[in-house]
């Protein structure tokens, strides 16, 4: 019975080591998708305003009086498409080609990807003012982390939305496009409603995928750093997706 015993107690010791070493490695796992993630979203911020303050010329009064030449090559000629275009190409090229790359070229190309974003998105400061674009820009990093630390810890089963939202998002795509033509501000109203929905559910299924694809692949250390990056891109684009969407229902134009 002492035997029994005891190789009972050793049996639960080892699991409860292992449980603890799953643990650990999950939150470090995370913290490193949430640190690439805020890096991104950082630099991408950075990249933005800078731009703007190089495209713009700015009167005594500090508002906008017209477009240096950079300013009307980037967002008065063809090469405004390139840019718009341009971060959906590196998302389809990181998706496509991570598994072939180094974890250092997957780290360069996310990089570069929050960096032309950046570029993309640097037009908000012509359109919305700054101080709604921070308060929105605050307002999604509260609703962002609340619906992802929801997704970490809820016991339910969130693997069900996952078509449900990918349709939403499919939706809300060709809604716009539709709406490039139509200019329905109405259209363009539930465009940004609905997509607010769709990405804060996005938040918390791909926070709960992100968690478990970890556990599937612990043993490999590089498939691990790998995840780690398309993971961050996840809520990356979930994080951008739903400010944009936010500061077209809530921020104060120019």
């Amino acid at each position: 019975m002492t035997e029994y015993e005891n190789r009972y107690a050793q049996a639960a010791t080892a699991t409860t080591r292992t449980g603890a070493a799953v643990d650990e490695g999950l939150r470090s796992y995370m913290l490193g998708v949430y640190n690439y993630m805020a890096a991104g979203v950082g630099l991408t911020g950075v990249v933005a305003y800078l731009v703007y303050t190089l495209a713009v010329v700015t009167g005594a009064d500090g508002k906008v009086a017209g477009l240096t030449e950079f300013g009307t090559a980037l967002y008065a000629s063809p090469l405004k498409w390139v840019v718009m275009l341009a971060p959906l190409a590196f998302v389809f090229f990181l998706g496509f080609r991570i598994q072939k790359m180094s974890i250092g070229a997957a780290q360069m190309t996310f990089w570069a990807f929050a960096a032309i974003m950046g570029v993309s998105l640097s037009s908000i400061f012509l359109v919305f003012t700054g101080q709604s674009i921070t308060q929105v820009f605050f307002v999604t990093a509260a609703a962002f982390a609340s619906l992802s630390a929801w997704g970490y810890m809820t016991k339910r089963d969130l693997s069900g939305w996952g078509s449900f939202l990918i349709m939403g998002v499919v939706g809300i795509i060709i809604a716009a496009i539709v709406n490039w033509f139509l200019q329905s501000s109405a259209l363009a109203f539930a465009i940004s409603v609905i997509g607010v929905l769709v990405f804060a559910g996005l938040t918390a299924y791909d926070t709960q995928r992100i968690k478990d694809e970890y556990l599937a692949i612990r043993h490999d250390s590089t498939m691990v750093a790998k995840a780690a990056i398309m993971g961050a891109l996840s809520l990356y684009l979930d994080f951008i997706n739903m400010f944009m969407m936010l500061l077209q229902l809530f921020g104060n134009r120019e």
